[in-house]
């Protein structure tokens, strides 16, 4: 404290002029309008520039929680979209109506630079999700849930050469599969359309739902690069994925209730596949 007092008096000149300078600003402004005018108006510049800061940072900080809270939303309503475009097309059966189930979910880590690529997420058995589930995005297909523990499940991504996906070109109807060939994220390849199609440049890939894992017409990709070789029976066809995983930040595991029934068909019919 005493050195406090011995600073003040030491520089109690400096003081003094400082508030007699206040002061007169203070007189100054109080006594003339253009003065008072132009100083409550830079004031209130500066506070509102202040505030706006503020805002910005808490509305930054904020941007996971509201980020979560749309992705459980859009879950939500895509469950009863799906629903909706399942009566308009004259479905009354309820097994039928209430098909697929989503549960969003946040990625927690997410490989783009392998030949097999996964992707982790933060929702579990506990949430019940089981290996064979689809996941999609906002912007489109993403992959099939491979392994699960109590509150973790791992997807095997599109960006893997071992997963393909069954698909049609939406303007022809013409189905094939889409795998990825391991060279550049953004793109990968629709297989085995016959000579006889006739794909085109700008044409959208989606999701067929033969396999009662993806429901149909889930976008996958639009077609980039169309060319045929004479000797080969199909062509060969680059699209652009329509889900850029470099910025895949949500997901939503599709529960399909009616796919155990598929499979439990089929094996019967045809027998387990070799």
């Amino acid at each position: 404290m005493e050195r406090l007092l011995n600073f003040i008096y030491e520089y109690r000149a400096f003081f003094t002029f400082l508030l007699l300078e206040l002061s007169c600003a203070w007189l100054v402004i109080e006594n003339n309008q253009y003065q008072s005018t132009k100083y409550f108006n830079s004031s209130n510049r500066l506070a509102a520039n202040i505030l706006g800061f503020s805002q910005g940072v808490r509305e930054y900080f904020s941007l996971r929680t509201i980020n979560e809270e749309l992705s459980y939303e859009n879950a939500a309503l895509r469950t009863q979209l799906e629903k909706k475009n399942q009566q308009i097309q004259g479905i009354t059966d309820s097994a039928r109506l209430n098909q697929f189930e989503y549960v969003s979910a946040k990625v927690m880590s997410n490989s783009t630079n392998l030949y097999k690529n996964f992707i982790t997420i933060n929702k579990g058995a506990a949430d019940g999700i089981t290996p064979g589930m689809a996941a999609i995005s906002d912007a489109g297909a993403v992959g099939k849930v491979k392994s699960v523990s109590e509150h973790y499940a791992v997807l095997i991504s599109l960006l893997n050469v071992d997963e393909q996906v069954s698909c049609v070109i939406k303007r022809t109807n013409q189905f094939g599969s889409v795998r990825w060939d391991g060279l550049n994220m953004r793109y990968s390849n629709l297989l085995f359309i016959p000579r006889h199609a006739e794909p085109m440049v700008g044409d959208s890939v989606v999701t067929s739902g033969y396999n009662a894992v993806f429901p149909e017409g889930v976008l996958v990709g639009i077609i980039r690069a169309v060319n045929l070789k004479e000797e080969t029976p199909f062509w060969d066809i680059r699209i652009e994925l329509s889900q850029d995983f470099g910025r895949l930040a949500f997901v939503e595991i599709v529960k399909s209730r009616l796919k155990s029934e598929k499979d439990s068909l089929e094996r019967i019919t045809i027998g387990d596949p070799k």
